[in-house]
């Protein structure tokens, strides 16, 4: 048996895909320690820079030293026993206020939610249509339902027409799963098509938000916002580990569709509920977050920037702040990373699984905190485009 799982590892070591926890000491203004050297952190979510602001999390502790409330660090129980505390009821009050929406369901990951909500809603007897590229959360998801599953090529929307317009009337209910920003591509979903086609054949649309939420939309409320759809959106689910720079997931939805998840979706009953100084901190961040429209119109001219940088290399990029620098090769994806190392950037090597064979890559994940002279030096260390 150890035999087997040393040639499971020595396969994965010689396939150029071996994996290792790393430690990484966040620091301000972007930057980062990793192996003792100081970095600039183009590796981290935390797209607005949030997590490190020294302003923001004093005004947090000022808030936190007068609510007592707030100064519990465990939960001890699922949210459906004595782990639901008023701050979640608080948050998701919050929530239904910023999207205008019947009902708000908070999870402790978007993992979690993914994992969760489609397994509860479906049965036998529906289907699933999901974009290629979704996230692993949601394919887990998936995979956990009793519903059938058919996946359409990646934004081809002609070939999801065709799909419902074959297999609709033969089940109860279809979803259509989509991203609205995609993690490995950066690229944008067309949220009007797929309304048109969710209402042309009665379908139920389930837009994951994980990486526009905080960075699009007037507000930050997400791609949903920014185009004008989010009423149109039966599941709209996002992250608060992100651009929020907090934890925990949520679902804006209506009133049945919440009250059938508390009682049916497993990733929220069976598990212990988030401590009220997570909540504290979640619920800080999101009544600031339409107030910080500096840190998304400083994410977007870094995004524009880098943008058109890479597409005078040859790079096929979007105007998105998550920009993928092509290898094809894994080989060459780690020794490009490990090069950036040494010129001080923080990037890491994205390959399979995580995304298909031959598309191996560097993804650049810009933040806020970051300035365009930063940029500008990184540029320079970028090879064209050469698969």
């Amino acid at each position: 048996m150890q035999m087997n799982y040393d040639e499971q590892l020595m396969k994965i070591d010689e396939a150029g895909l071996m994996r290792t926890l790393r430690a990484v000491e966040p620091q301000e203004s972007g930057s980062c320690y990793f192996q003792g050297q100081k970095m600039l952190n183009l590796a981290s979510n935390d797209y607005l820079g949030l997590a490190n602001d020294k302003a923001l999390k004093q005004a947090f502790i000022q808030q936190f030293e007068t609510n007592e409330d707030w100064c519990n660090f465990g939960a001890s129980s699922s949210r459906l026993l004595t782990g639901n505390n008023k701050l979640y009821d608080e948050v998701e009050q919050l929530l239904c206020i910023n999207y205008k929406a019947e009902a708000a369901l908070f999870f402790n990951s978007g993992y979690h939610a993914n994992m969760g909500i489609l397994p509860a809603l479906t049965d036998k007897g529906d289907l699933i249509v999901s974009d290629k590229l979704c996230h692993a959360s949601i394919i887990d998801g998936i995979r956990l339902s009793n519903a059938e599953h058919v996946r359409f090529r990646h934004l081809d929307y002609d070939q999801l027409s065709s799909l419902l317009e074959k297999k609709r009337s033969k089940y109860k209910r279809v979803f259509i799963v989509v991203e609205s920003v995609y993690s490995m591509d950066g690229d944008l979903v067309d949220l009007q098509k797929l309304i048109d086609l969710k209402e042309q054949y009665d379908c139920l649309l389930y837009v994951d938000e994980a990486h526009a939420v905080g960075v699009l939309g007037e507000t930050g409320l997400g791609l949903c916002e920014q185009e004008n759809v989010t009423e149109q959106i039966d599941l709209l689910i996002g992250t608060l580990g992100k651009a929020y720079a907090s934890v925990g997931a949520f679902a804006i939805m209506n009133h049945t569709l919440k009250k059938l998840l508390v009682n049916k979706a497993r990733t929220l009953i069976y598990t212990t509920a988030l401590p009220p100084v997570n909540m504290a901190w979640t619920k800080f961040i999101l009544e600031r977050m339409p107030d910080l429209k500096s840190n998304r119109d400083q994410l977007q001219k870094l995004s524009a920037y880098m943008q058109t940088a890479l597409l005078s290399k040859g790079y096929d990029v979007h105007n998105s702040h998550i920009m993928p620098v092509m290898t094809g090769s894994n080989k060459v994806a780690v020794q490009l990373s490990e090069h950036l190392h040494k010129e001080g950037f923080l990037v890491f090597p994205i390959r399979p699984p995580t995304v298909p064979v031959n598309t191996a890559r560097i993804r650049l994940s810009l933040t806020a905190d970051l300035q365009l002279s930063d940029l500008e030096r990184l540029i320079q260390f970028i090879p064209d485009f050469k698969i």
